[in-house]
Protein backbone atom coordinates (compact mmCIF):
# COMPACT_ATOMS: atom_id res chain seq x y z
CA UNK A 1 0.00 0.00 0.00
CA UNK A 2 1.82 3.27 -0.97
CA UNK A 3 0.91 6.70 0.44
CA UNK A 4 -1.15 9.02 -1.78
CA UNK A 5 0.55 12.48 -1.79
CA UNK A 6 0.15 15.28 -0.09
CA UNK A 7 -1.20 18.18 -1.52
CA UNK A 8 0.88 21.26 -1.72
CA UNK A 9 -0.48 24.66 -1.43
CA UNK A 10 1.84 27.32 -2.94
CA UNK A 11 1.40 30.50 -2.88
CA UNK A 12 0.03 32.09 -6.58
CA UNK A 13 3.65 33.89 -7.67
CA UNK A 14 3.05 37.33 -8.23
CA UNK A 15 2.99 38.55 -11.85
CA UNK A 16 4.85 41.17 -13.42
CA UNK A 17 5.91 41.00 -16.97
CA UNK A 18 7.01 43.06 -19.84
CA UNK A 19 3.99 41.42 -21.85
CA UNK A 20 1.87 42.81 -18.79
CA UNK A 21 3.71 46.54 -18.96
CA UNK A 22 3.41 46.90 -22.82
CA UNK A 23 -0.85 45.83 -22.52
CA UNK A 24 -1.09 48.34 -19.99
CA UNK A 25 0.32 50.67 -22.45
CA UNK A 26 -2.32 49.62 -25.37
CA UNK A 27 -5.09 49.90 -22.89
CA UNK A 28 -4.67 53.09 -21.57
CA UNK A 29 -3.80 55.16 -24.82
CA UNK A 30 -7.11 55.54 -25.52
CA UNK A 31 -7.47 57.70 -22.61
CA UNK A 32 -4.46 59.75 -23.60
CA UNK A 33 -6.60 62.52 -25.42
CA UNK A 34 -8.10 63.59 -22.28
CA UNK A 35 -5.26 63.66 -20.38
CA UNK A 36 -3.32 65.73 -22.94
CA UNK A 37 -5.90 68.43 -22.76
CA UNK A 38 -6.42 67.88 -18.67
CA UNK A 39 -2.56 68.50 -18.30
CA UNK A 40 -3.00 71.65 -20.97
CA UNK A 41 -5.46 72.65 -18.75
CA UNK A 42 -3.48 72.55 -15.49
CA UNK A 43 -0.53 74.34 -17.06
CA UNK A 44 -2.56 77.17 -18.19
CA UNK A 45 -4.59 77.82 -15.05
CA UNK A 46 -1.19 77.47 -13.32
CA UNK A 47 0.47 80.36 -15.74
CA UNK A 48 -2.81 82.34 -15.02
CA UNK A 49 -1.70 82.17 -11.12
CA UNK A 50 1.25 83.45 -11.77
CA UNK A 51 3.61 80.27 -11.14
CA UNK A 52 6.63 79.62 -12.90
CA UNK A 53 7.52 77.32 -15.40
CA UNK A 54 10.04 74.94 -13.06
CA UNK A 55 7.78 75.51 -10.35
CA UNK A 56 4.10 74.47 -12.43
CA UNK A 57 6.48 71.53 -13.61
CA UNK A 58 7.50 70.10 -10.37
CA UNK A 59 4.25 70.10 -9.31
CA UNK A 60 3.29 67.87 -11.97
CA UNK A 61 5.69 65.39 -11.37
CA UNK A 62 6.18 65.48 -8.02
CA UNK A 63 2.87 65.78 -6.70
CA UNK A 64 0.99 64.69 -9.65
CA UNK A 65 -2.13 64.72 -8.23
CA UNK A 66 -4.34 65.56 -11.21
CA UNK A 67 -8.12 67.23 -10.31
CA UNK A 68 -6.05 68.20 -6.82
CA UNK A 69 -3.74 70.44 -8.94
CA UNK A 70 -6.64 71.99 -10.42
CA UNK A 71 -8.32 72.23 -7.04
CA UNK A 72 -5.04 74.03 -5.51
CA UNK A 73 -4.97 76.21 -8.23
CA UNK A 74 -8.75 77.49 -7.77
CA UNK A 75 -7.45 78.11 -4.06
CA UNK A 76 -4.22 79.73 -5.09
CA UNK A 77 -3.17 82.89 -3.70
CA UNK A 78 -0.41 85.63 -4.06
CA UNK A 79 0.95 85.37 -0.26
CA UNK A 80 -0.05 82.65 2.11
CA UNK A 81 -1.35 82.53 5.56
CA UNK A 82 -1.15 79.02 7.78
CA UNK A 83 -5.23 79.75 7.38
CA UNK A 84 -5.10 79.68 4.11
CA UNK A 85 -2.52 76.70 4.01
CA UNK A 86 -4.57 74.60 6.19
CA UNK A 87 -7.64 75.18 3.67
CA UNK A 88 -5.81 74.02 1.20
CA UNK A 89 -4.77 70.90 2.45
CA UNK A 90 -8.36 69.84 3.57
CA UNK A 91 -9.79 70.58 0.31
CA UNK A 92 -7.38 68.51 -1.68
CA UNK A 93 -7.38 65.87 0.92
CA UNK A 94 -11.10 65.83 0.82
CA UNK A 95 -10.58 65.49 -3.24
CA UNK A 96 -8.21 62.74 -3.12
CA UNK A 97 -10.22 60.86 -0.58
CA UNK A 98 -11.20 58.81 -3.12
CA UNK A 99 -8.08 57.53 -3.67
CA UNK A 100 -8.74 55.50 -0.19
CA UNK A 101 -11.19 53.21 -2.16
CA UNK A 102 -9.93 53.10 -5.24
CA UNK A 103 -6.88 51.51 -3.49
CA UNK A 104 -8.66 49.51 -1.37
CA UNK A 105 -10.82 47.93 -3.97
CA UNK A 106 -7.84 46.29 -5.36
CA UNK A 107 -5.65 45.59 -2.56
CA UNK A 108 -6.80 41.68 -2.76
CA UNK A 109 -4.64 42.06 -5.99
CA UNK A 110 -1.80 43.57 -4.97
CA UNK A 111 -0.73 42.34 -0.75
CA UNK A 112 1.04 39.41 -2.91
CA UNK A 113 3.57 42.20 -3.80
CA UNK A 114 6.49 43.43 -1.87
CA UNK A 115 5.41 47.03 0.36
CA UNK A 116 8.58 48.85 -1.80
CA UNK A 117 7.01 47.64 -5.39
CA UNK A 118 3.27 48.92 -4.13
CA UNK A 119 4.74 52.19 -2.78
CA UNK A 120 6.22 52.66 -6.08
CA UNK A 121 3.45 51.61 -8.55
CA UNK A 122 1.30 53.77 -6.02
CA UNK A 123 2.76 56.90 -7.16
CA UNK A 124 1.57 56.45 -10.26
CA UNK A 125 -1.91 55.43 -9.67
CA UNK A 126 -4.68 57.90 -10.93
CA UNK A 127 -8.10 57.65 -11.27
CA UNK A 128 -7.32 56.41 -15.21
CA UNK A 129 -5.06 53.65 -14.01
CA UNK A 130 -7.66 52.49 -11.63
CA UNK A 131 -10.03 52.42 -14.32
CA UNK A 132 -7.64 50.25 -16.47
CA UNK A 133 -6.86 48.26 -13.47
CA UNK A 134 -10.29 47.29 -12.48
CA UNK A 135 -11.60 46.43 -15.50
CA UNK A 136 -8.88 43.98 -16.15
CA UNK A 137 -9.02 42.63 -12.87
CA UNK A 138 -12.40 42.21 -13.17
CA UNK A 139 -12.21 39.93 -16.35
CA UNK A 140 -9.62 37.96 -14.34
CA UNK A 141 -6.07 39.09 -15.38
CA UNK A 142 -3.41 39.44 -12.43
CA UNK A 143 -0.26 40.79 -13.99
CA UNK A 144 0.46 44.29 -11.83
CA UNK A 145 2.79 45.37 -14.96
CA UNK A 146 -0.83 46.41 -16.48
CA UNK A 147 -1.24 48.90 -14.18
CA UNK A 148 2.98 50.06 -13.60
CA UNK A 149 2.81 49.99 -17.77
CA UNK A 150 -0.39 52.73 -17.34
CA UNK A 151 0.88 54.54 -14.84
CA UNK A 152 3.87 55.19 -16.44
CA UNK A 153 2.57 56.28 -19.62
CA UNK A 154 0.20 58.51 -17.47
CA UNK A 155 2.55 60.12 -15.44
CA UNK A 156 5.49 61.24 -18.40
CA UNK A 157 2.11 62.55 -20.71
CA UNK A 158 0.83 64.66 -17.68
CA UNK A 159 4.50 66.02 -17.17
CA UNK A 160 5.49 66.43 -20.65
CA UNK A 161 1.95 68.58 -21.71
CA UNK A 162 2.07 70.31 -19.12
CA UNK A 163 4.57 72.51 -20.68
CA UNK A 164 2.45 73.76 -23.59
CA UNK A 165 -0.58 74.22 -21.57
CA UNK A 166 1.88 76.56 -19.22
CA UNK A 167 3.13 78.51 -22.42
CA UNK A 168 -0.85 78.43 -23.66
CA UNK A 169 -1.69 80.07 -20.37
CA UNK A 170 0.67 82.50 -20.57
CA UNK A 171 -0.49 83.82 -23.36
CA UNK A 172 -4.03 83.57 -22.65
CA UNK A 173 -5.26 86.48 -19.97
CA UNK A 174 -8.73 84.52 -19.01
CA UNK A 175 -8.49 80.84 -20.11
CA UNK A 176 -11.90 80.25 -18.50
CA UNK A 177 -13.41 82.05 -21.72
CA UNK A 178 -12.04 79.24 -23.92
CA UNK A 179 -14.08 76.33 -21.39
CA UNK A 180 -10.50 75.17 -20.23
CA UNK A 181 -12.61 75.14 -16.56
CA UNK A 182 -14.54 72.70 -17.78
CA UNK A 183 -12.03 69.98 -18.97
CA UNK A 184 -12.39 68.60 -15.79
CA UNK A 185 -16.24 67.80 -15.57
CA UNK A 186 -16.14 66.43 -18.83
CA UNK A 187 -12.88 64.47 -18.34
CA UNK A 188 -14.41 62.67 -15.43
CA UNK A 189 -17.92 62.01 -16.96
CA UNK A 190 -15.86 60.36 -19.73
CA UNK A 191 -14.37 58.26 -17.56
CA UNK A 192 -17.22 56.57 -15.42
CA UNK A 193 -19.11 55.74 -19.05
CA UNK A 194 -16.92 52.57 -18.77
CA UNK A 195 -17.95 51.59 -15.34
CA UNK A 196 -21.79 51.43 -16.06
CA UNK A 197 -23.26 48.70 -14.09
CA UNK A 198 -27.00 49.35 -14.80
CA UNK A 199 -29.74 51.42 -13.77
CA UNK A 200 -29.15 50.31 -10.79
CA UNK A 201 -26.25 50.21 -9.41
CA UNK A 202 -26.05 53.72 -10.76
CA UNK A 203 -28.53 55.06 -8.16
CA UNK A 204 -25.27 56.14 -5.75
CA UNK A 205 -23.98 58.59 -8.52
CA UNK A 206 -27.19 59.56 -9.17
CA UNK A 207 -27.91 60.85 -5.70
CA UNK A 208 -23.59 62.20 -5.06
CA UNK A 209 -24.35 64.09 -7.89
CA UNK A 210 -27.74 65.92 -7.17
CA UNK A 211 -26.77 66.25 -3.46
CA UNK A 212 -23.65 67.97 -5.10
CA UNK A 213 -25.36 70.20 -7.41
CA UNK A 214 -28.07 71.48 -4.54
CA UNK A 215 -25.08 72.00 -2.47
CA UNK A 216 -23.33 73.96 -4.20
CA UNK A 217 -26.03 76.48 -5.04
CA UNK A 218 -26.81 76.49 -1.22
CA UNK A 219 -23.02 76.79 0.02
CA UNK A 220 -20.34 78.54 -0.98
CA UNK A 221 -16.90 76.73 -1.46
CA UNK A 222 -15.80 73.24 -1.75
CA UNK A 223 -18.78 71.52 1.00
CA UNK A 224 -20.04 69.80 -2.04
CA UNK A 225 -17.48 67.72 -2.48
CA UNK A 226 -17.90 66.21 0.80
CA UNK A 227 -21.56 66.22 1.28
CA UNK A 228 -22.20 64.82 -2.44
CA UNK A 229 -19.53 62.06 -2.01
CA UNK A 230 -21.05 60.91 1.32
CA UNK A 231 -24.65 61.40 0.24
CA UNK A 232 -23.68 58.95 -2.61
CA UNK A 233 -21.34 56.60 -0.13
CA UNK A 234 -24.50 56.11 2.10
CA UNK A 235 -27.27 55.68 -0.47
CA UNK A 236 -24.77 52.93 -1.81
CA UNK A 237 -23.94 51.35 1.58
CA UNK A 238 -27.98 50.83 2.05
CA UNK A 239 -28.87 49.84 -1.14
CA UNK A 240 -29.54 45.94 -1.65
CA UNK A 241 -27.50 43.78 -3.67
CA UNK A 242 -28.98 41.84 -6.26
CA UNK A 243 -29.11 38.19 -5.62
Amino acid sequence: MTASPEPTSEPARPLLTMQGIRLGVRKVSVLLPGIVVFAVAFGAAAAAKGLSLLETVMMSALVYAGVAQLVAMELWRPEWSWGAIAGLAVVTATVNARMVLQGASLQPWFAPYPKALNAAHLFLFTDASWLIGARYHGEGGRDLGVVIGAGIVLWVVWVATTIPGYLLGALVADPRQYGIDLVMPIFFAAMIVPLWRGKRAAVPWVVAGLVALVTAKLIDGYAFIIVGSLAGALTGAFSDDPA
